[in-house]
């Protein structure tokens, strides 16, 4: 029988493991501990330093770039220790991911368990896979030139294209266990289309955000500083106009702000149309599901802002994107034909 439960297993298994990966990957960001693997090596670097002379090699490699030269030069070897295991555990999942998707594929091929749409779907997942680690090296090697930091395009490329991964695997599981689906109202659907959209565009922003460290400022809500109406607030740091809102922290902040708004507005407005509408009932779950979704979401957000980014609290932001996410996904697919 082809496309069975194990190859439904299999799909989400993709996407609990690239759940673990963001996990990590964000805390891998607030600890600053993106830039502690220097060498980047596919088979040798999956293995750890194991004694005291490989640590220290390791240890005098970072010494030679920016990061160490320019804001951890009082590092020791035990605060190298701790940046580094972030760093190497983000790397090892990306290559489980790997392992997890192209194994089981070749299995399931070989054996004729896949379809040939699922096929076809399953190279897409493939592709996405691959590209996302040739981001995530693309975005290292930003940071270790000049600058101690990494290029917000590219880490907004490295994680926006791990929640589109997701969402597309999320999906593809989907096709599978719900085979017969009919779009019971087109308009309904063009909504939920949108609502996408701009949750997508929020978390590009939210991207920009980290790469900034632009959550580390205007710590107030809802004004961006105390006493002062946001758009007061917005620093004008470079020129043309237009450039302060996607590479200026304060006006990077300012659009995810406001997006956020509008994130939570267009969920209350498909919330509010299916109250009008017939449905099924798991459309109607999903919806549901979504609304309580997006205020958690927007709540983390403020606190997150207010709090100023404490790691816990950034890194449960994250998590409440990738669940809404996913949601969304999930709400589009029953209303997709």
């Amino acid at each position: 029988m082809k496309d069975n439960k194990k190859v439904v297993y299999w799909l989400f298994t993709g996407c609990f493991l690239i759940f673990i990966m963001v996990i990590v990957g964000g805390i891998t960001r607030l600890t600053q501990s993106g830039l502690s693997i220097s060498d980047y090596k596919l088979i040798s670097g999956t293995i750890p330093p194991l004694n005291e002379e490989e640590w220290i090699a390791e240890f005098e490699l970072y010494k030679q770039y920016p990061e160490y030269q320019k804001l951890h030069y009082h590092f020791e070897l035990e605060d190298f220790k701790q940046i580094y295991f972030w760093e190497w555990l983000h790397r090892v999942l990306g290559r489980l991911i790997g392992l997890v998707f192209i194994i089981p594929f070749i299995f399931f091929l070989l054996t004729r368990q896949l379809t040939s749409s699922t096929i076809k779907k399953s190279i897409i997942l493939l592709f996405l896979g691959g590209f996302q680690g040739f981001l995530g090296w693309y975005m290292v090697k930003s940071g270790l030139v000049d600058i101690p930091a990494v290029s917000h395009y590219r880490l907004a490329a490295h994680l926006t294209t791990a929640f589109i991964t997701f969402a597309y695997t999320f999906w593809v599981a989907l096709d599978l266990i719900y085979p017969k689906r009919k779009t019971i109202n087109k308009a309904m659907r063009n909504v939920v289309r949108w609502g996408m959209a701009i949750l997508l565009l929020q978390i590009i922003w939210g991207a920009f955000v980290a790469g900034l460290d632009a959550g580390l400022i205007h710590n107030t809500w809802p004004m961006m500083n105390e006493g002062k109406f946001m758009h007061e607030t917005v620093y004008i740091e470079q020129s043309p106009v237009w450039k302060n809102f996607i590479e200026g922290k304060s006006g990077v902040q300012f659009v995810h702000r406001y997006l956020a708004f509008f994130v939570v507005g267009i969920i209350a407005y498909i919330w509010y149309r299916s109250r009008q509408i017939a449905l099924t009932a798991l459309q109607q779950k999903a919806i549901n599901a979504l609304l309580i979704l997006v205020f958690v979401q927007f709540l983390l957000g403020v606190l997150t802002l207010i709090y100023a980014v404490p790691v816990w609290l950034g890194v449960a932001h994250q998590v409440g994107a990738f669940f809404l996410l996913a949601g969304m996904t999930f709400t589009l697919h029953r209303f997709t034909r």
